[in-house]
């Protein structure tokens, strides 16, 4: 079969070291918009540790923010080149 004949929810890579339930569970929208989120997330990571750094923020709770927003972001990319998104894991219905 082409690569081009593949079904839209077909996943490519299997992560078996990962897990045995990690199956392929969101389609090319939902990796796509997942990669998307996932980029604006560590890169407004990124913008926020320069305000801090620059002291126009001031405090070290903001470095927690700076820790979410990366952390949660690359957890986003991660998502979108497994296929496989948690909160649909969990059984919620999720639009993409």
């Amino acid at each position: 079969m082409d690569e081009n004949q593949l079904p839209e929810n077909y996943c490519k890579i299997e992560y078996k070291t990962v897990g045995e339930n990690m199956e392929c569970n969101i389609g090319a929208a939902g990796k796509a918009a997942r990669l998307k989120l996932g980029i604006a997330a560590v890169l407004g990571g990124l913008v926020l540790a320069g305000i801090v750094l620059s002291g126009l923020l001031d405090g070290t709770i903001w470095w927690l923010g700076v820790a979410g927003a990366i952390f949660g972001g690359a957890f986003a990319i991660w998502e979108a080149r497994v296929g496989w998104c948690v909160v649909r894991a969990m059984g919620f219905k999720t639009p993409l």
